[in-house]
């Protein structure tokens, strides 16, 4: 059985809409993002799966039952995604409460690298790295 091209195009839609909102600096829309791709990861997985007999023992074939594993995999994401969720949610309300919006902000790190990037530097342990490797002095195996 070969999937439907809706449901792929679907699972398309959520993983791109999932990582578009993953790339925000809100918390709220990373969350929405996470949720996104939980249900996209579901929603692939189901159509990978093959339709058949219900796994039960005696009802049918065995060759025409269907595998559970693929259900048993949703149900397992289902939970982490719901973990996730319940995660990035307290976080988000957490810096809610404290700076009164959910927005992640830039640390000292965070502009360092971003100054340095404008200004198409590379960074300090690059040099640094190069100036060790120009000022060892030589071997005696080198001197030879």
């Amino acid at each position: 059985m070969r999937p439907s091209v809706v449901l792929l195009i679907a699972v398309g839609v959520l993983f791109a809409a999932g990582t578009t909102l993953l790339l925000e600096r809100t918390l709220t829309r990373v969350l929405l993002g996470v949720m996104l791709l939980g249900n996209g990861a579901n929603l692939l997985v189901l159509t990978a799966a093959e339709a058949g007999a219900p796994p039960i023992v005696g009802t049918a074939d065995p060759s025409e039952m269907t595998d559970p594993l693929p259900q048993a995999m949703i149900l397992t994401a289902i939970v982490i995604t719901l973990g996730m969720t319940a995660f990035l949610l307290a976080v988000a309300y957490r810096s809610w409460r404290l700076s009164g919006h959910d927005e992640v902000q830039d640390d000292a790190e965070d502009r360092r690298v971003r100054e340095l990037a404008e200004r198409d530097e590379g960074s300090d342990a690059e040099e640094a790295d190069a100036e060790e490797t120009d000022s060892e002095p030589e071997t005696e195996g080198a001197r030879r």
